[in-house]
């Protein structure tokens, strides 16, 4: 088998940022794919799953209620090797918007306080698996990533 774009990715260079992985044509519209990379692969500890969960719970929910966005959020959800996160969208959202919504997610998951939305066993297949206080940690520190983010091409 041919080996799949991701893995083409020299992960030994990667440092934590946001990246344009992909863009693909759906229909006529192009999707395009974003890695946000929290931690440096194969370098840096992975995020537990507990706080990826809940900053999966937290941004997807944020995202999908977006005034502006919420009808060009695709998806949202973890990286199985738990550096970090995929974010799809349609190119509705322009690189400079993708910069702003991303820096709102963040800010909102690093100051968010109260219940996780949607996690309940109604709600989740893993509902216990939650940890706010390192999930708010997580994306304190990558909102200050964002902030060092000039070059709105950014892909790898």
């Amino acid at each position: 088998m041919e080996k799949i774009a991701s893995f083409t990715v020299d992960h030994l260079n990667l440092t934590p940022g946001l990246y344009l992985s992909r863009e693909d044509q759906v229909g006529g519209q192009v999707i395009k794919s974003y890695d946000l990379r929290f931690t440096a692969p194969n370098f840096e500890p992975v995020l537990n799953t507990a706080e990826i969960h809940t900053i999966e719970h937290l941004a997807a929910t944020f995202l999908r209620n977006h005034a502006e966005f919420k009808d060009e959020v695709i998806y949202f959800g973890p990286m199985g090797c738990r550096t970090g996160f995929y974010l799809i969208l349609t190119d509705q959202v322009n690189p400079a918007d993708t910069l702003r919504l991303l820096k709102e997610t963040f800010a909102f998951c690093a100051t968010y306080e109260g219940e996780i939305p949607g996690a309940a066993a109604r709600d989740c297949g893993n509902y216990l698996d939650q940890n706010l206080p390192m999930a708010r940690y997580f994306s304190e520190k990558y909102a200050k990533t964002l902030d060092g983010v000039t070059d709105l091409s950014f892909s790898y």
